[in-house]
């Protein structure tokens, strides 16, 4: 029963509290009437029950978040009203008070296990009962704010993961049409052979590669690394790629007319000095680039060239000899009015010359140690019975070997010449 007090000391309303839907069970009508009174002096909103199977029916009310219920009532007990009560499929998480005239730890622990969340001794005292009925508030409070929030976090995600599937396939597409910008990956020129690998370090990166001819004797070669990742420097690899492109050999940085109008190559240098001009100017980015561009003459194999911070061209020789060839020299899209200068070599019959982005030098072991010049050397030895894209795809496979992965963490590329009997 509840206790009546000789005095209504406490406050029989509570201006600031949320008013609540609360169940009531108990086959007791004079005890039920007497809490559903209280409750509504309260503020709130009550669902009364006198037997458990109708308690349990009107449970499946996301509103109602808070339950008191008789221990000892016929059909079911309690405890096991709980343990049906948690097993409805309902939402929300319903505060369950047990009342109860026992008061070993057994029973307590008996109501726990069976899913009560606190307790109420008879008689029941008002101001505790309001103080039990605040705590449960709360907590049905908390899991409600919880689940709207989850809910608003599911819905963003689920919006993220429809962009980012969104941006995932554009980034495929921009993988394709860039490495499309390469056209054939291996072409004859006479005697001369051109292979070229390209791997980004992400779906699309900042290195591209790439040759064209300038004439029936003469072809160009270029190899390019735009600073940092993703799809800024792609863009930036692409639009130079395109500057030099085959396509539209008017357009191309690197040729000029002769005076007999006939497309002719432009010494390396100046063509570099060109570009840096066009790129401060033009595309005005905070990125640079490395370039190594280059002038191979069929004829005679003389190859001229200039490095604007790309790293040294690797000669493999015919008779097994290796050089590193080259001048070093700024990138490209660093400093306004840079001067470059212009390197010549000789390749004969017989002779591989590797262009290579330093994602390959660089390139680290699973410890942090980079393969660096000598690691690059050993490689290039241990493919060299390859030739052409098997080479280089050799050459990549070795390079996973050693990073102890096939996703590196930079941009690599590499431009293959080899040279068979030249013309006469």
């Amino acid at each position: 029963m509840l206790h009546q007090p000789d005095r209504l000391t406490w406050p029989l309303t509570d201006p600031t509290a949320t008013p609540q839907r609360v169940l009531v069970l108990d086959d007791s009508r004079a005890q039920r009437m007497l809490l559903v009174a209280l409750l509504r002096r309260w503020g709130h909103e009550v669902v009364e029950c006198d037997t458990p199977e109708a308690a349990l029916a009107a449970a499946t009310d996301p509103e109602i978040g808070l339950v008191i219920s008789d221990w000892v009532m016929p059909g079911l007990t309690g405890p096991e009203f709980c343990r049906r009560l948690r097993g409805l499929r309902r939402e929300g998480y319903v505060y369950v008070i047990l009342l109860t005239s026992r008061s070993e730890d057994s029973a307590l622990t008996e109501g726990l296990e069976a899913g009560a969340d606190d307790f109420l001794t008879k008689p029941v005292r008002p101001p505790e009962l309001r103080a039990r009925l605040t705590a449960g508030a709360r907590i049905v409070a908390m899991q409600r704010d919880l689940v709207q929030k989850n809910q608003l976090l599911s819905g963003a995600l689920g919006e993220l993961r429809t962009l980012y599937d969104a941006l995932d396939h554009d980034l495929d597409e921009a993988r394709r049409l860039q490495c499309s910008q390469m056209q054939e990956r291996f072409r004859r020129f006479g005697a001369v052979d051109v292979s070229l690998w390209l791997k980004a370090s992400g779906h699309i990166g900042g290195d591209m590669v790439g040759c064209f001819p300038v004439d029936q004797r003469v072809v160009g070669l270029f190899g390019l690394d735009v600073s940092g990742h993703g799809v800024a420097a792609a863009m930036i690899a692409a639009r130079v790629a395109g500057i030099l492109s085959a396509a539209t050999p008017d357009q191309n940085i690197a040729l000029t007319r002769g005076r007999d109008g006939a497309l002719c190559a432009l010494a390396p240098h100046v063509a570099a000095a060109r570009l840096n001009k066009m790129i401060l100017n033009e595309i005005r980015s905070e990125r640079y680039f490395t370039l190594l561009l280059g002038f191979l003459d069929l004829v005679t194999g003389q190859f001229q060239l200039v490095q604007a911070g790309h790293p040294h061209p690797l000669i493999l020789r015919a008779d097994g000899g290796v050089e590193w060839v080259g001048d070093g020299g700024l990138p490209i899209g660093l400093i306004d009015g840079a001067a470059y200068h212009s390197t010549q070599l000789h390749l004969g019959p017989g002779d591989r010359m590797l262009i290579c982005s330093d994602g390959l030098l660089e390139c680290p072991d699973p410890h942090g140690h980079t393969l660096d010049e000598g690691g690059l050397i050993q490689l290039v030895r241990e493919c060299a019975h390859l030739r052409g894209p098997r080479f280089l795809a050799a050459l990549e496979a070795a390079l996973a070997g050693f990073a102890g992965t096939e996703v590196f963490p930079d941009d690599a590329s590499a431009v293959l010449v080899e040279l068979h009997d030249l013309a006469r």
